[in-house]
């Protein structure tokens, strides 16, 4: 028998490959990385990298909510983005979601990612249940 649960929410895009919105092993939640898709039409959000961001974040909170967590459960988030010039920008969308203290995190660039997406963010939750 699994330890595994997979978690999964309306809220959030659904999976658009082979993985799950997000995995709990005990009270352990890996969120798979979120890109900038509105759940309710599957389009992608991009006006601006900032409305990008706000949208990434707005998923994460969605799938750690449906795993019966918070975004200030938050341990370790990881932030991928195709122009590292946005840096600022993620920061000050990020603290709009976290208060202090705030998770490790890393922040890389890269050469593309899905969709043709400026950023993708994933997270892992340590609950207290």
């Amino acid at each position: 028998m699994s330890n595994r649960e997979v978690i999964s929410t309306k809220n959030a895009p659904g999976a658009i490959g082979p993985y799950s919105q997000a995995i709990r092993a005990g009270n352990t939640v890996y969120i798979s990385g979120q890109i900038p898709l509105d759940p309710a039409t599957m389009e992608v959000v991009d006006s601006s990298f900032e409305a990008s961001a706000e949208q990434v974040f707005k998923n994460l909170e969605a799938v750690a909510k449906a795993s019966g967590g918070e975004l200030s459960d938050a341990v370790k988030v990881n932030i991928s983005m195709t122009d590292l010039g946005n840096f600022a920008t993620v920061n000050d969308v990020m603290m709009r979601y976290f208060d202090e203290p705030y998770p490790a995190r890393a922040a890389v660039g890269v050469a593309s990612l899905p969709k043709g997406v400026q950023v993708e963010v994933e997270a892992i939750l340590v609950l207290n249940q």
